[in-house]
């Protein structure tokens, strides 16, 4: 994937707790023409789950294939099951000028930034770690020694946070929702997005990337 791709890929990370699938899902409601991007993987699919809706379903024997032939932009094992990124859909996407959006952890993330630099990070905090303690309990999904690994391995994912262009402090919803917002339209307007968009304009120009 080249600098002059028409659209962006943005990866979108958090601890558990901190908000990141809210705020994604607003976005996606409010900016429709950003696609969330679906993963591959070797599991079963859950009831009412649909291939090509929620995940690629796949085999073991495929998913590996893939990989070996290099199509998956990040890919990981997690409970005995793959789960992989697709490098070429992607590209078909952003090549069409489509923008994509990855809700992926900071291990993908380097994964990703390896194979597509221009990617934008997006790392998204909790006010505190007692706020994402909070928010775990409300949620009411995990048994207390779950919540409790959680909270422990969120240090270790924040840890990551300076890996990211950008940082949005989910205190208040609806302001980190504008700053996610606001990102995203701030980086369609890079040099790179408007020139791929808009060739026959920047042609009659004469605008060009290296100018010397």
């Amino acid at each position: 994937m080249s600098e002059a791709s028409a659209g962006s890929l943005f990866m979108v990370v958090a601890p558990s707790g901190a908000g990141k699938s809210t705020l994604v899902n607003a976005l996606l409601a409010q900016e429709p023409a950003i696609k969330l991007s679906i993963s591959y993987t070797t599991r079963a699919p859950r009831p009412k789950e649909e291939h090509g809706r929620e995940y690629y379903f796949t085999s073991v024997e495929d998913f590996l294939k893939r990989k070996a032939d290099g199509e998956f932009l990040e890919s990981a094992e997690v409970h005995g099951n793959y789960y992989g990124t697709s490098r070429l859909l992607i590209a078909d996407q952003i090549n069409a000028g489509t923008d994509v959006l990855l809700e992926i952890d900071w291990q993908g993330a380097q994964q990703v930034k390896k194979r597509f630099p221009q990617a934008v990070g997006i790392f998204i905090l909790p006010p505190s770690i007692a706020a994402l303690e909070e928010r775990l309990k409300k949620r009411g999904q995990d048994e207390p020694q779950i919540i409790t690994r959680r909270i422990l391995a969120a240090g270790g994912e924040i840890a990551h946070a300076p890996e990211f262009e950008y940082v949005i402090i989910n205190q208040e919803f609806a302001s980190a929702l504008t700053e996610l917002n606001s990102i995203v339209r701030a980086t369609r307007c890079r040099f790179s997005q408007q020139a791929a968009r808009n060739a026959s304009l920047f042609a009659q120009f004469g605008i060009h990337a290296n100018p010397s």
